[in-house]
């Protein structure tokens, strides 16, 4: 997750040795000889195909949920291009932010099947999705290795890994709602990260920065873990909402310890 790759927290900010609160804070300048742009355009490329041809297989109803999960992707892609040269001082786009985009690419295909979870009521339906969802969460141990080892780690590469884990974790829950395992408030796994950026910005302290922790990325993959193994057609009510409900427990408790420490830390 985030701390193995950047040293980046699960659901808050990155820690003060990254030395970067947000995307919106000034960067170290990047090499005058680096030029990370023609990998991500690539990859960019390469991914949106995927993505598409991802969609156009599968029997949405209508357009809507498609266009939305490819204009999903485009905004991500549109987003790390504006974010690419201030804060990825590497003349590489790197290994581990193309597999984050690959990662990106699935939340927008599961975002995409929130819209029309029927699709998913099928048996065989549902394992694959099970085992996509799978495969992304597999991915996500794997950008760490290949930052480290490439020696591309950044402030974006930290930022973007968090934001498409985030992204991933309310796609999947408004996946399981749709399916009916449990109930809208499955939805406060994924909106839970995003009530706490918004309640920095009504209270500095919380926008502070946070100390890497395995705490955080344990109870990152559990979220993961959890809403991808309700995709299985066995689970149902209650059980399902029992280990959604569990999951949001260790999520808000993990919330809860941070909150409390950053608001006790002195100014």
């Amino acid at each position: 997750m985030e701390q193995s790759r950047d040293g980046v927290v699960a659901h808050g900010h990155p820690p003060q040795i990254a030395r970067f609160q947000s995307l919106a804070q000034p960067a170290a300048p990047a090499s005058l000889h680096a030029d990370p742009y023609p990998g991500a355009l690539a990859g960019l490329a390469l991914v949106a195909a995927g993505v598409a041809a991802a969609l156009a297989t599968l029997p949405f109803a209508g357009l809507a949920a498609p266009i939305a999960g490819i204009a999903l992707f485009a905004l991500a892609g549109a987003t790390v291009l504006a974010r690419l040269g201030r804060f990825h001082p590497h003349p590489r786009f790197g290994v581990a932010n193309g597999i984050t985009l690959v990662r990106a690419g699935g939340a927008a295909v599961f975002a995409a099947l929130a819209l029309e979870p029927e699709l998913l009521a099928d048996d065989d339906a549902a394992w694959a999705a099970l085992a996509g969802a799978g495969l992304l969460l597999a991915l996500d141990g794997l950008d760490g290795i290949a930052a480290r080892r490439q020696r591309l780690a950044s402030a974006f590469g930290a930022r973007f890994d968090m934001e498409v884990d985030a992204l991933l974790i309310l796609a999947l829950a408004a996946v399981a709602l749709g399916l009916g395992k449990a109930g809208p408030w499955i939805l406060g796994l994924g909106l839970m990260r995003y009530g706490f950026v918004l309640a920095g910005l009504a209270v500095p302290a919380l926008a502070r920065p946070l100390p890497a922790s395995t705490r955080r990325s344990a109870v990152c993959v559990l979220q993961v873990a959890t809403l991808g193994l309700l995709l299985a057609p066995p689970l149902v009510p209650p059980l399902a909402a029992a280990l959604a409900a569990a999951a949001f427990a260790a999520l808000a408790g993990s919330f809860a310890v941070d909150v409390a420490w950053l608001l006790r830390r002195p100014r």
